[in-house]
């Protein structure tokens, strides 16, 4: 039980954005409390448990510094490793590429991250919902009230705060995906085509098993329903299905501004997810770590606020805009015929389609 009523930092969200930012506020000594309505954090899980590697994450993102400092994967976290992703359009004919990846067991993921912030001081309020945020007061829905100087949220695309002091719409793909049993080889898959229109398809390989699911547009469904398309999808793996989740993902990528006044926002609330790809986890963490930092200096040294923004686009500016483009591009493409997406996968187009992929410049050489 939290008996303070005061803090230096409140974290709205325990999940890897929240928790990276409170761990980094905690490891200068301050006094930082995660919310979260969930308990335990990390159930139930809700995404593909994809992330690259230490190493492919210094070729994804090259300004972001100190890759080891951030991310700590343990071992007991790591289900299985890749090192090939094969990009699959609707004739079944893969594009291969070396890619080391690690796939995860997300929900011990984030539990780690939670241990590793409360190791360094930060305290967890957990099974607890937002009701309001105004002015330094974070109101709860059994009326508790708890103040800060800063807060944070991390709460995802419905973060309250946002909801109450943004006014910002993002493009939210829903995800359905499934766990499964069965023998799977080491790629990583990503499919496209009408089986997933306007998003993908993936198959993530994991120990005894897979992680199985899609996202679509639903603008360019058709009328089919996201659990039409998913069943059909997931009906071309054989194995036994252990868990039935679902989601979304804000694809617009990160919102203009994070901040305002004693409020930041960092995560899937800032829109801190690659459009091109997905990828939120390891984008999330590195929004985290920076507006931890900033917010320690920002309270021990006056360091503007706005500061986190200026870092976040010498870190992950150009990373961003390349996905971005890459998306709206794939959204135009993939909405067309599954025989002309076929001819577009091709050993000419190859490089072309992994540079928007993994957000490079198209026409940069590998």
């Amino acid at each position: 039980m939290i008996e303070d009523d005061s803090w230096d930092v409140i974290v709205i969200g325990g999940g890897p954005a929240g928790s990276t930012t409170a761990r980094y506020i905690a490891k200068e000594g301050l006094r930082v409390l995660v919310i979260d309505g969930r308990n335990p954090i990390g159930s139930p899980l809700q995404c593909g448990e994809l992330v690259p590697s230490n190493d492919e994450m210094r070729r994804l993102c090259p300004n972001v510094p100190n890759m080891e400092d951030l991310f700590r994967t343990p071992e007991n976290a790591i289900s299985r490793r890749t090192d090939e992703m094969h990009l699959v359009p609707p004739s079944g004919k893969p594009l291969k590429y070396n890619f080391e990846g690690l796939i995860l067991n997300r929900v011990r993921h984030d539990e780690e991250l939670v241990k590793l912030a409360q190791s360094l001081g930060a305290q967890y309020l957990l099974g607890k919902r937002v009701e309001k945020i105004e002015g330094t007061c974070v109101e709860l829905k059994d009326g508790t009230k708890l103040n800060a100087k800063i807060i944070v949220g991390a709460g995802g695309h419905n973060d309250p705060l946002r909801k109450k002091h943004w006014n910002v719409t993002s493009l939210n793909i829903p995800v359905k995906f499934v766990l499964m049993d069965g023998d799977f080889h080491d790629a990583v898959e990503l499919h496209f085509g009408s089986l997933a229109p306007g998003g993908y398809a993936w198959m993530f390989p994991k120990k005894g098993g897979a992680n199985i699911g899609l996202g679509i547009q639903r603008e360019f469904s058709k009328g089919k329903s996201i659990n039409t398309l998913s069943k059909e999808f997931i009906s071309k793996y054989e194995g036994n299905i252990t868990y039935r989740g679902a989601g979304s993902l804000p694809m617009s990528g990160s919102i203009k501004s994070f901040v305002k006044d004693n409020y930041l926002l960092v995560g899937d609330s800032a829109g801190m997810v690659l459009p091109s790809n997905g990828a939120g986890i390891t984008i999330a963490m590195i929004g985290g770590r920076i507006a931890g930092q900033v917010i320690s200096e920002h309270l021990k040294l006056g360091t503007p606020l706005i500061e986190y923004e200026n870092r976040w686009n010498t870190q992950m500016g150009k990373v961003m805009k390349n996905s971005k483009r890459a998306f709206s591009l794939g959204s135009i493409i993939f909405r067309l015929p599954d025989w002309i997406i076929n001819m577009l996968f091709n050993r000419f187009s190859k490089p072309f389609i992994w540079n928007a992929i993994t957000c490079r410049s198209l026409f940069k050489i590998i």
